[in-house]
């Protein structure tokens, strides 16, 4: 069938930049998925719903016969954007002040886009059915993802693919892995309760900060003495507030941060080992302490056959050469993991950057941006993958 023409190409420019102006966040994607919505419902053969407020889902299964059993795959897109000021120097930037496509969506979304109007143009050419998930609310936990498998979007699909743009590679390039990919994010807050006073009697107290610090500095050892070495989690202590004056000492302080992990077992005994940490130093200096969490998504784990799938289109369609192999799972959370728990899947990573760029700035970054050219790609990986499939591979 080939690549997709340069006047699709451009149209998947125009639409991706049409999104990144318009960016919105999390739970508000109205605009984003009307505009989404009624560019799909122009696409011949192609059903169109709303499975949420702000998410869209489209539904195309080919023409062609079949001589046995025919595939049903899935592709997803994620469609938020993040509570950033824009800073880089493009002329689209986004119209709405303080929300920025700054992790890319806007790309998934084109890119998808372009895939559903090159598929539906191809129909008669095609077995099996094809699924189109432009999903919500990807930036906060526990993700709009969990809410779309709960609808019913991968109910009786075989395999489904995404693609996440990575501004380390350059345009034409793919960053590929099999098994864990990205982590599970839990993040917590902990609320230190001491008894304040006067600084210059520090004895009369129970000081929570000096506490706190204490709990800040030993949530290390939770990696370093208690979990497997080569299974240990990220813990990160991103928050600590207490006080708001110099010769006072606080009645509280609290500290809040995130375990990424990829290990399921790992995951749930990072965050028992946490807690005992955080217990024990409090009940030693006398105060009282509340830990909440707020449980984030699984982790991304990529199917070997999927994966394999995957490498051998991106191969076909760049060379070997300019697919790379990520040694290292990365311990950003993504919340196609709801997918990947449910249905055989793969999500890869494509380079968006450009050498003339400078800098590498990185995702969820003001002057992170794109090289549009990568989007073609993209779309091809997608629409190889269809016929990949409607081949009966």
């Amino acid at each position: 069938m080939g690549n997709i023409s340069r006047d699709l190409h451009e149209e998947v420019i125009k639409w991706r930049r049409h999104l990144h102006e318009n960016a919105e966040l999390s739970h508000q994607e109205y605009q984003t998925s009307d505009f989404i919505y009624q560019m799909v419902s122009t696409f011949p053969g192609v059903t169109v719903t709303r499975p949420t407020k702000t998410s869209v889902y489209a539904v195309l299964k080919g023409g062609k016969e079949a001589a046995g059993r025919t595939s049903t795959i899935a592709f997803r897109a994620d469609i938020d954007a993040l509570p950033i000021m824009e800073e880089a120097d493009i002329d689209f930037k986004s119209k709405n002040p303080g929300v920025m496509h700054a992790c890319g969506h806007d790309v998934h979304a084109a890119m998808l886009l372009g895939t559903v109007k090159a598929l539906a143009d191809k129909q008669d050419e095609l077995s099996g059915e094809f699924r189109f998930i432009f999903q919500h609310a990807e930036e906060v936990t526990p993700g709009g993802a969990i809410e779309l498998v709960e609808k019913g979007v991968m109910e009786g699909v075989d395999y489904v693919f995404a693609l996440h743009v990575y501004p380390y590679e350059e345009a034409g390039k793919f960053t590929m892995r099999a098994g864990a990919m990205n982590a599970a994010g839990d993040d917590f807050e902990i609320k230190i309760i001491g008894s304040g006073g006067h600084a210059s009697t520090p004895e009369l107290t129970v000081d929570p900060l000096i506490i706190g610090a204490e709990i800040a500095t030993n949530i290390s050892h939770v990696v370093a003495r208690k979990l497997p070495i080569l299974k240990a989690p990220v813990i990160t202590v991103t928050k600590f507030n207490c006080g708001n004056s110099l010769n006072v000492i606080a009645d509280t302080a609290e500290l809040g941060g995130t375990i990424r992990s990829h290990d399921p077992e790992v995951r749930v005994q990072a965050r028992d080992y946490l807690e005992q940490v955080v217990r024990g130093i409090a009940a030693a200096h006398g105060a009282e302490v509340k830990v909440t969490w707020d449980i984030g998504c699984a982790a991304v784990i990529n199917d070997e056959k999927a994966t394999a799938i995957t490498k051998s289109v991106a191969e076909e369609l760049v060379g070997p050469e300019n697919v790379i192999p990520l040694e290292e799972p990365l311990f950003g959370a993504e919340d196609f993991a709801a997918y990947s728990e449910v249905v055989p899947a793969s999500m890869q990573f494509i380079g968006v950057h450009n050498a003339n760029f400078g800098q590498v700035y990185p995702l969820h970054h003001p002057k992170f941006k794109v090289d549009e050219e990568a989007m073609q790609y993209g779309v091809n990986y997608f629409v190889k993958i269809a016929e990949k499939f409607s081949n009966d591979l």
